[in-house]
């Protein structure tokens, strides 16, 4: 199991929980199926598809928020509310009106939601409680958003801070683009550059170390996202609010793994291997970006 994105937080000094403790909170907001006429349901699932809703390897936790959510699209409510709409109006003999359409589109809701598809999805939250780090595996700040409130329901005491560094993304990544990346990464040829104007400039595949890239610079475009790779080990692309996406481990890392088959081990291993490299980055980058603000 290996994460694709992080939304960093960090947890403050001092912050204490037994895994037993946050376990039985989590399994008090457990995921609960649909009812008939709800739309989504949330709550927290096993991360390895058994009972435990609280996965430890070593002393790095990693929990899961589960959703399900009805399949009912508007497409279908409004061709059925149509059809149901031109019967009325040969009954009483003139079209329904707002009001009584708004009353169509509600039944029929409630009529087609029992039958609808369910849609499962699952979001990945590692916890370091050593270093005082939590992830979450989400390319969207508002989806992390939602797996936080989840947690401050079941927490009493949950105290979290959005990571902030002394220096901003944007402008750190500006200095490395027109001079050089910081100790221990390497840039790579993604790139996205944005003028105060929103006019942006995007690079794929692209070498980033000519005159083209530091023109922009000049002309004010600041790096909005930045392909990096730290140590030759961990791929990813920085963006401008400090989140990571595009995380990718490389061979030499997943090598480390052999030739295991077994699941259960397998997935311990990735946790295990994952969570080693993302200790080792997160100080570094962050040092590269001024250290952690007050």
């Amino acid at each position: 199991m290996w994460f694709r994105n992080l939304q960093l937080y960090r947890l403050k000094a001092g912050w204490e929980i037994a895994p037993a403790q946050l376990e039985a909170c989590l399994n008090a907001r457990s995921l609960q199926p649909c009812g008939s006429q709800d739309m989504e349901s949330r709550g927290w699932v096993s991360p390895r598809g058994d009972d435990v809703l609280l996965h430890a390897v070593g002393r790095q936790w990693l929990i899961a928020l589960g959703m399900e959510s009805r399949l009912l699209p508007s497409s279908v409510v409004r061709q059925e509310a149509e059809a149901r709409a031109e019967s009325l109006a040969e009954r009483q003999g003139y079209k329904p009106g707002r009001r009584q359409m708004k009353e169509l589109y509600e039944q029929i809701t409630q009529e087609l939601l029992p039958r609808a598809f369910t849609r499962h999805r699952r979001t990945w939250v590692w916890i370091d409680p050593v270093n005082g780090w939590l992830g979450i595996d989400t390319s969207s700040a508002a989806r992390a958003e939602d797996v936080l409130e989840c947690l401050r329901q079941v927490l009493d005491d949950f105290p979290l801070t959005l990571l902030r560094t002394a220096r901003s993304p944007a402008s750190v990544m500006a200095d490395w683009l027109a001079g050089d990346a910081p100790r221990g990464f390497t840039i790579d040829q993604d790139c996205e550059l944005r003028s105060e104007e929103k006019a942006t400039v995007r690079y794929a595949h692209h070498p980033l170390d000519g005159g083209e890239i530091r023109n922009h610079l000049a002309t004010g475009k600041m790096p909005t996202r930045l392909a990096l790779t730290f140590s030759d080990r961990v791929s990813f692309v920085l963006t401008d609010k400090l989140e990571i996406k595009r995380l990718d481990f490389l061979d030499v890392v997943r090598e480390a793994l052999g030739n295991e088959n077994d699941t259960e081990a397998l997935f311990d291993a990735e946790f295990a291997l994952m969570t080693g490299e993302l200790v080792r980055l997160l100080p570094v980058l962050i040092e590269a970006l001024g250290g952690e603000s007050a």
